[in-house]
């Protein structure tokens, strides 16, 4: 952190909205998780069973659901075309509606979701921008040589790009996931009124993290033109 400050200095101030609201935001969603964790279906179906019942409903066939031991690692894979949940013997309303969510990008996947297929086509460049991007900063900045100063910047801005193109993922997955959840009556009204909450609280992280991004991209043009 130190460091850090030697070469930002006030400019790490940029940050503090971004941090605020990644606090919020984690906060939000492990109480809100937490909170529908102990509120069991009406209907009685597992997160695993909600989600074979919306998988089937859009005649997704090719689709595996698999376990995992990371709690809240609930993901869908496009590569592998398998859907992995954190609880899926449970009945409790948090983890069908985050089973619903994961269903909701294999949707996607299958029906061609540009968005998805853009973040899924960039996460190499992405994952290589935010590992590099800040070393060759500092190493710019340490021998004054601007091409590796310019450089940093533009493989985070890969990086900043790729948490952008996940907004329109993440809250169209909601979407689908909570419109599939009516279609199949897996849920009752009021029941879809919480998941929306457990979705909603998820969103935020999402949310916070391209803010934090964006405003780290700020602060490295900021200290890059002052210098």
């Amino acid at each position: 952190m130190w460091l850090g400050y030697l070469f930002f200095g006030p400019s790490l101030l940029i940050l503090l909205p971004a941090i605020a609201l990644g606090v919020y935001a984690q906060w939000k969603v492990r109480s809100t998780y937490a909170k529908y964790s102990r509120v069991p279906s009406s209907h009685g179906v597992t997160a695993e069973g909600a989600a074979h019942r919306i998988l089937e409903s859009e005649a997704i066939v090719d689709v595996r659901i698999d376990s995992t031991q990371r709690k809240l690692g609930d993901h869908y894979d496009p590569k592998r075309r398998a859907l992995r949940l954190s609880a899926p013997a449970s009945t409790a309303i948090a983890a069908i509606g985050v089973a619903a969510h994961e269903a909701g990008h294999a949707i996607q996947h299958a029906r061609g979701f540009a968005p998805l297929a853009l973040r899924t086509a960039i996460v190499p460049v992405a994952s290589f921008g935010s590992q590099l991007a800040f070393p060759l900063f500092f190493v710019g900045l340490i021998f004054q040589y601007q091409p590796l100063v310019t450089a940093g910047i533009c493989l985070f801005s890969a990086a900043v790009f790729f948490t952008l193109v996940t907004l329109p993922v993440e809250f169209d997955a909601s979407r689908r996931a909570v419109a599939a959840l009516r279609t199949t009556a897996i849920v009752n009204e009021e029941e879809v009124g919480a998941i929306k909450e457990v979705l909603f609280a998820a969103a935020l992280t999402y949310v916070a993290a391209a803010a934090m991004a964006a405003l780290q991209l700020l602060m490295l043009l900021t200290v890059s033109r002052r210098r």
